[in-house]
């Protein structure tokens, strides 16, 4: 256990009703301070795990730490936040006093509430909604304020499942706002997102997930490992060419009657396969290299066997 890591697992394990293994064996380490994504397909066991690191489900086998701290503790969880996907909240209460009841269930003073409600308030963009009963709020006003009563309490490590769900383009850049303000409080963030977009411009690291084990993890320059994305455009797309751009790189594919993407294991290749169209009598009209997208790397991934499955 490394006093670096906010959150820390080895070998969890869940199985429900003795047949279904929904977490197989999770190992995995959140450094403290970063914001970490959560990814992988529906099923992959991402809402168990979360719910057994945050004491919700007991784990079958196994071992996890949060903050240091075994999980299940209510001195660790005491410095935890958590934003569910699907929540339901007092609609009778105004905003602020929403607030109000919640950072009385968190511990915190009187004085301490006064001062850090409205600077929530105000950081979620809800000051003029701040006497409107929730009633009235929209679903993406609701996931704002939820927002701001997981970091009532200034936690160490705040779960964020789904926060940008149901919102517009304005309320995600506000939600990819006040997320790096958190983390440049030092607080850890563990987002859980399918809005592969936002996961890309907000995290620090991340880690892909499948039949509950991590696959890979890392920034997203260490998981492409040099792979880069090229769009080519060309005067036209005879046959048999697709099958030539393989022997080059992956993923070759036909995006349109003049266009193919592809992918290719490094940037200095680029040019090597530029050369070899034109040689072959191929009129290029564009030619444009990218960095892999978050969206490309998890396909990638996704689809690529693991070592298990292999060896079997």
């Amino acid at each position: 256990m490394s006093s670096s890591n906010a959150i820390e697992t080895f070998e969890l394990r869940k199985v429900y009703n003795e047949t279904k293994v929904a977490v197989q064996g999770l190992t995995l380490q959140v450094k403290r301070g970063e914001v970490f994504g959560y990814l992988g397909p529906n099923g992959a066991g991402k809402t168990t795990s979360v719910k057994m690191l945050l004491g919700l489900v007991h784990p079958t086998s196994g071992s996890a730490y949060l903050l240091g701290q075994p999980i299940g503790k209510l001195s660790a969880r005491a410095s935890v936040g958590f934003l569910p996907e699907h929540f339901r909240f007092h609609e009778w209460l105004r905003a602020d006093e929403f607030l109000d009841l919640h950072g009385q269930l968190y511990g915190m003073s009187k004085a301490d509430r006064a001062e850090r409600i409205p600077k929530l308030i105000e950081l979620v963009d809800l000051t003029e909604a701040t006497n409107r009963r929730l009633s009235t709020f929209s679903k993406g006003m609701i996931q704002r304020i939820g927002l701001a009563m997981a970091l009532l309490p200034r936690p160490a490590l705040v779960f964020l499942d789904e926060p940008t769900s149901g919102l517009d383009p304005f309320g995600r850049l506000l939600v990819r706002d006040v997320i790096r303000a958190a983390r440049n409080e030092g607080t850890t963030i563990f987002l859980n997102s399918h809005l592969l977009s936002e996961v890309e411009v907000t995290c620090d690291r991340v880690a892909f997930i499948r039949q509950g084990r991590v696959i890979r993890a890392g920034t997203i320059d260490e998981l492409s490992g040099g792979l880069v994305r090229v769009r080519i455009k060309l005067d036209e797309i005879s046959d048999g060419l697709l099958a030539e751009l393989a022997q080059w790189g992956e993923r070759v594919e036909q995006v349109s009657d003049q266009e193919i993407e592809m992918n290719l294991p490094d940037e200095a290749r680029s040019a090597d396969l530029n050369t070899w169209l034109v040689s072959n009598g191929v009129r290029v009209y564009a030619f444009a290299p990218h960095q892999l997208s978050l969206e490309d790397l998890f396909l990638q991934i996704m689809e690529a066997p693991t070592a298990e499955e292999i060896a079997a």
